[in-house]
């Protein structure tokens, strides 16, 4: 997740506006990014600086350039008394890590400088538009048509150009702009990504999160969605994006620096479920531009040729990346009609598996560093097989291993249980199904449409099933934290959610928690079963739904007690269980990556209900680079 800083104010310019840019940058590490810069306005025009690297690469360059140097052409301009200047952490998306993609963004002639997080969907065909009329861009980024949008439109007011510039772009976003012609100025845009206003005594603040000020400010407004925001030392003002003025309140908060990194929320894992929506966004946004298809970008030797004509994939992965695979395979042998194998990534290292040429070996790594998932890889890799690796980390050792990458985009995940992560690898397998389907021509046109139309409106459901009171969910909670076992049952794509839920109930509760295909219950697992059991089924629609009920009937005879995940107004499923959880309708094969997000909640207010750390469970680790 990359972090954006805005500073205007009474503070000289030049040292201190940047003192300041660096500070709040400082306090938004703890995001993540792989690249950093600053724009600060001076009486020369504008020194930009941008590095490589964490904040120690940038200052160093800070450094290394000469005082009172500007990039900027544009030295006519006399500068007010205010400082002005924005800064960014890059986690990179589009383009890779370097000093060019690094932001600030700025026009031809480095007048607009832009700092911005999210996607602009539509980016290539404004990239085209405006290289037409005579733009040169100097980044591989979508980001910098942002700048130069808001330079083609720029007539004396910045905001004015911005709000011009905004109703061009598709995607969630959010960007500050500024400009030499109007020192003392910065204009705010927020889609769908966050950006606050921190409010000081002759200096204003704007930024992705309130620990970048929260050293100078605690009163703080908040932005919502299709507003834009002008700050000057002296105020603040606030509009739609026809330029409508509107009113926000300013809010006192009480947040130590702790509380603020976390966004306000009690744990890193609660903020990380709650990030979920944007994660998904920024992993499939600009993917799914086209509307009709899917577009993975430069997948190195994975290329449409090998896509087309791959005889079997074979998926290697572990805990929370192999529940996700588990998904791709349905999705997969559904929509594109490959063979899929799916294995653990520890035990397909060790028995000898027959793999070579033809096949596609993909592994999952939410670190890319984990050391079964690698050797199962590189096994495969030596036995002539092609391997895509898919992680959240640039610059992982899978990258380096692998013949091409996809890339999710979850930002950093402090908590050691996968939330965001988890999704954000299901939304990857889902592109890559689609991707699949198109080139092999397996799935009729209209129906590829619709699908990927749902899929880029996942973010939409799995914000409303955060939004919704969380009171029933914490009933559960409270009703069932005590309890010594759990059992999650699961048919087809329910299966692996089933997986993914009791996982996360062990690793954070410690409860001792089993999940099982639901056919096989009466296998062995219902003689668990008694009237203080849990039984946690996901029941959502689906053409095995019929089958879940049966087991749930089984389950309820026993005594047991039945908690389901259900699609929104099956009313009649609803009936089967002591507690129905609905999630939004949506395509019957997209449904797991809504019917989760209950799933991890419920978790999560079990282990708080029994007093436990649930960003540090015990005995696990983030990242595991050990057999």
């Amino acid at each position: 997740m990359c972090g954006i800083v805005g500073y205007v104010g009474a503070r000289p310019e030049g040292p201190a506006v940047r003192e300041q840019l660096l500070a709040g940058l400082e306090k938004l590490e703890y995001r993540g990014y792989d690249s950093a810069g600053i724009s600060v306005l001076n009486g020369a025009g504008v020194e930009s600086v941008r590095a490589v690297g964490n904040l120690d690469a940038l200052r160093t360059a800070i450094a290394a350039q000469p005082a009172g140097a500007a990039t900027s052409a544009a030295t006519s301009v006399a500068l007010a008394e205010a400082g002005t200047g924005i800064g960014h952490t890059r986690w990179a998306t589009h383009g890779r890590v370097s000093e060019r993609n690094a932001h600030p963004h700025t026009d031809d002639e480095d007048r607009v400088h832009v700092v911005v997080n999210g996607i602009v969907e539509n980016y290539v065909a404004l990239q085209r538009a405006l290289q037409q009329e005579g733009a040169v861009f100097s980044s591989e980024t979508d980001a910098e048509v942002i700048a130069h949008l808001v330079a083609k439109h720029y007539d004396g007011d910045l905001a004015a150009a911005v709000r011009a510039a905004y109703g061009e772009l598709v995607g969630h976003f959010a960007f500050v702009a500024m400009i030499v012609d109007e020192p003392g100025v910065l204009v705010g845009a927020r889609r769908e990504c966050p950006l606050v206003v921190g409010r000081g005594e002759e200096e204003q603040f704007l930024a992705s999160a309130v620990p970048a000020f929260l050293a100078r400010t605690r009163r703080v407004q908040y932005i919502e969605d299709g507003e834009i925001v002008v700050l000057t030392p002296s105020g603040v003002e606030f509009m739609t994006a026809d330029g409508t003025p509107v009113e926000r309140e300013v809010v006192e908060i009480d947040w130590d620096a702790e509380t603020a990194e976390k966004g306000g929320y009690e744990t890193f894992m609660l903020k990380e479920i709650h990030e979920q929506a944007y994660a998904v966004a920024e992993t499939v946004a600009d993917r799914a531009a086209r509307g009709t298809g899917i577009d993975l970008g430069d997948l190195g030797a994975v290329d449409d040729a090998l896509l087309r004509d791959v005889r079997r994939i074979v998926i290697v992965a572990c805990g929370t990346s192999y529940h996700a695979g588990l998904i791709g395979r349905y999705a997969i042998e559904e929509w594109a009609r490959v063979p899929v194998e799916m294995d653990v990534a520890s035990e397909y290292r060790y028995r000898n598996p027959v793999v070579g040429a033809g096949d596609l070996v993909v592994g999952i790594s939410q670190s890319g560093e984990t050391a079964d998932t690698l050797a199962a890889m590189r096994l495969a890799r030596s036995r002539g097989a092609t391997v895509l690796g898919i992680t959240n980390v640039m610059g992982s050792q899978i990258t380096r291993d692998a013949d091409g990458v996809l890339f999710t985009r979850a930002g950093l995940e402090i908590g050691v249980a996968a939330t965001k992560t988890f999704v954000s690898q299901v939304a990857a397998m889902y592109l890559l199904a689609l991707r699949l389907a198109e080139l092999r021509e397996t799935l009729p046109p209209a129906r590829l449409t619709e699908l990927v139309g749902a899929l880029k409106h996942l973010p939409h459901h799995i914000a409303e099933l955060l939004e919704r009171d969380g009171a029933q969910i914490e009933a559960i909670a409270q009703a069932h934290h005590t309890s010594d076992f759990f059992l999650y049952l699961g048919r087809h794509v329910g299966l692996p959610i089933a997986l993914e839920g009791a996982l996360k109930l062990k690793e954070i509760s410690y409860i001792a928690t089993d999940a099982y295909a639901a056919g096989e219950m009466k296998h062995g697992p219902i003689a668990l079963l008694d009237d203080a059991t849990p039984v946690v089924c996901v029941a959502t629609d689906s053409p095995v739904l019929d089958k879940v009920v049966s087991n749930m009937q089984e389950v309820r005879v026993r005594g047991a007690h039945v908690i389901a995940i259900v699609t929104q107004g099956n009313d009649e499923i609803a009936a089967h269980a002591e507690q129905a959880i609905e999630i939004p309708q949506t395509d019957w094969m997209l449904a797991p990556l809504l019917a989760i997000v209950p799933l991890q909640l419920l978790a999560y207010h079990i282990a708080r209900l029994r007093g436990l750390n649930v960003d540090q469970p015990r005995n696990l680790a983030k990242t595991v680079t050990v057999e």
